[in-house]
């Protein structure tokens, strides 16, 4: 299974990262859990085709040296957790976790056992040390329901599973495709799952480097475009079932820029071009969210100090740059997630076929020579 560069059908206008993925930004790792269990009918407790990803901005205690955050909902119909107190206070002090929509309070649950086991004083204030306050904590937990390939009812991702993930952890390569929070999901009618992407502006717009990480899980079949072109006019799964809710994207961005939480949400609104270019309309059930951090600083848990300095960056005078950067890190992200996938059946037979990749490069070959088949 190619991703789309390797087919010679799309290039963007900025250059890639070494890995053209989201650990291109320096210190980022990802991980996942896969769960795929059993075959047949529904039972209560399976069949599963489901997971957990997660995403961290740096290899130490993310609550005791947080990472400044925004986030951006483009269509909320969904389930997601902490976004408020990202919102209020603009950072991010826990793992960001992706899940299938039922499993969301269960791996919120598991991130809050894992910080207040790295940090004891959650929940019990500072009496130790002289300080006043509560230390509590906000976890960060996004989803797309994946409910027609796996039983979403048995809620399977918890505890285990979570630590499972945050121990595959890497900051190498991404696994794409059926794996993870994408292990289940849909895409344009196609199997979805997850896919990276990721850009580098040039030495003197800063040399910033912007990655992306999409749990695909939207669209109808019609709507998809690639690389310009209407695929979904003219390639139409054989085995195409309907479900019945519109989908859902959760998209994460990550940058070494030293931006603050107004920049950064200044990004997360860019990510709806790269999503609108593979064709979304952004259906009303469905729930599409953007979480946006940096690495270029971290922010210290109730330091001593009140006084600082941090980094800073004109963004404005590379706003155009950023923007181009963030638009193309998504959409290939998202034609990864498709063309990574391969063919799922799941509970009761539901099948997602994966996008082939052949049919694709020729496809935009013969619109791209004018000799497109009606």
């Amino acid at each position: 299974m190619p991703r789309i560069r390797e087919l010679g059908i799309y290039n963007g206008r900025l250059s890639p990262g070494p890995l053209n993925a989201i650990t291109d930004v320096a210190g980022v790792a990802v991980g996942h859990f896969t769960l795929i269990e059993g075959e047949g009918e529904w039972t209560g407790s399976g069949p599963f085709r489901t997971g957990v990803t997660v995403i961290l901005p740096h290899q130490g205690n993310l609550y005791a040296e947080k990472v400044p955050a925004a986030v951006h909902t483009i269509n909320g119909f969904g389930k997601i957790i902490g976004f408020e107190q990202v919102r209020e206070l603009g950072n991010i002090e826990t793992p960001i976790a992706l899940t299938s929509t039922l499993n969301g309070p269960r791996v919120a649950d598991a991130l809050m056992t894992v910080m207040i086991e790295q940090n004891p004083h959650i929940g019990l204030g500072f009496a130790e040390t002289g300080r006043q306050g509560y230390a509590s904590v906000n976890p960060v937990v996004g989803e797309t329901s994946d409910g027609f390939l796996s039983d979403m009812q048995a809620r399977p991702i918890g505890l285990p599973e979570v630590r499972a993930a945050l121990a595959d952890a890497s900051t190498g390569a991404v696994a794409e495709g059926v794996v993870g929070a994408g292990t289940g999901t849909s895409c344009y009618g196609w199997k979805g799952g997850i896919g990276t992407a990721s850009r580098q502006l040039p030495a003197d717009k800063g040399g910033f480097t912007i990655g992306a990480l999409v749990q695909s899980n939207f669209g109808a079949p019609e709507e998809l475009v690639i690389a310009g072109v209407p695929i979904g006019q003219h390639l139409h799964p054989s085995q195409f079932q309907p479900r019945p809710e519109d989908g859902s994207i959760m998209i994460i961005l990550a940058t070494d820029a030293p931006m603050d939480k107004r920049q950064l949400e200044r990004l997360c609104h860019r990510a709806t071009f790269g999503l609108a270019r593979t064709g979304s309309i952004c259906h009303g059930g469905s729930g599409d969210f953007v979480i946006a951090f940096s690495t270029g600083y971290r922010i210290l848990d109730r330091p001593e100090e009140i006084g600082g300095e941090r980094p800073f960056i004109n963004e404005q005078a590379i706003m155009s740059d950023l923007s181009l950067a963030v638009i193309e890190s998504v959409e290939e992200a998202i034609y990864n997630s498709l063309l990574m996938a391969n063919t799922v059946v799941g509970r009761d037979g539901n099948t997602r076929i994966g996008l082939p990749a052949d049919e694709v490069k020729e496809l935009v070959a013969r619109w791209q020579s004018g000799k497109v088949a009606e």
